[in-house]
């Protein structure tokens, strides 16, 4: 299945073909084209600061300059705000195709997102848009997404055992009650799994995040790609760790063990293997960023 000009998926093991604003959604998105990440932009807008879970290996920051991670951002924007600055950046910046709110933390436990995505889809409807989530509330959200004509949505997924979830989430905090351990990683994956179920068949164009997570799930990522392949999921990003928070003293993989589980992988899904671990207010090319903070709108 080529990358460019391909006509149609594997969805739940059957052929599907896919329409042409299925196929720009691809073929113009840098996260979902290696050859579309040479010639198109995107631009994040950090609208999102609250989050439900918390990782092991995060540490979100809004009033970061020097650091080229996610979960970072110079600032946070409100959605009139977001809304000005993407006007601006279209119009500087023509090669700019896809606006993406992934963070600073859950863009989906974010009012702001819903707001944000709304005033996009009225005034850009042809921009693509796509959201990066945890998955917790992508079951309940994705009649709004849907609505909103977001039509590219990634998933970090790191565990389909939830023993191995367990070791990377400290917490979920969902509909007011805060689970921990095996249980909280169950109600995480559960809604994880539905909603990539859900957005697969409303024909949203899904990419799962995975990180590479030594000794903790690192045994157990080609059975994800292996699952969500299955599922129709169009893209697979191995993320090497950030040692950071509960998993600093974790040693992260090496460019090489990266490779070697992509390769593992890719006989279940695609594999995306430009990945840059993009801010949360990043804006133009991957790799070549407009600038590494937010873009001035004044």
């Amino acid at each position: 299945m080529a990358e460019e000009g391909y006509k149609e998926a594997v969805v739940q093991g059957q052929k599907v073909q896919w329409d042409p604003e299925q196929l720009r959604k691809v073929q113009e998105h840098p996260c979902f084209s290696e050859k579309a990440c040479h010639a198109f932009g995107r631009c994040h807008l950090p609208v999102a600061p609250r989050c439900n879970i918390q990782c092991n290996y995060c540490i979100r920051d809004f009033d970061c300059v020097n650091e080229s991670r996610p979960g970072v951002t110079t600032k946070v924007l409100g959605p009139e705000e977001a809304v000005a600055m993407t006007r601006k950046v279209i119009a500087d910046y023509p090669y700019i195709k896809v606006i993406g709110i992934a963070g600073p933390g859950e863009p989906l436990a974010n009012e702001e997102t819903l707001e944000t995505l709304r005033r996009l889809h009225e005034e850009f409807p042809g921009v693509i848009k796509c959201i990066s989530t945890n998955g917790l509330l992508l079951p309940e959200k994705i009649d709004l997404l849907q609505e909103y004509d977001v039509g590219n949505i990634t998933v970090t997924l790191n565990a389909i055992d939830p023993a191995i979830g367990a070791k990377i989430y400290e917490f979920i905090n969902y509909h007011g009650t805060r689970y921990q351990g095996i249980e909280g990683a169950r109600v995480l994956l559960e809604n994880q799994l539905k909603g990539i179920e859900m957005a697969v068949a409303r024909k949203m164009i899904v990419k799962v995040n995975t990180v590479y997570i030594p000794g903790v799930n690192d045994d157990h990522i080609p059975a994800i790609a292996k699952k969500v392949g299955e599922m129709g999921v169009y893209t697979f990003n191995v993320i090497p760790l950030i040692a950071q928070y509960k998993f600093a003293n974790i040693t992260p993989p090496t460019p090489e063990m990266k490779r070697k589980m992509q390769d593992s992988c890719a006989q279940y899904v695609r594999q995306m293997r430009h990945c840059q671990r993009c801010r949360a207010d990043a804006i133009g090319r991957i790799g070549h960023d407009i600038q590494s903070c937010i873009y001035k709108t004044k």
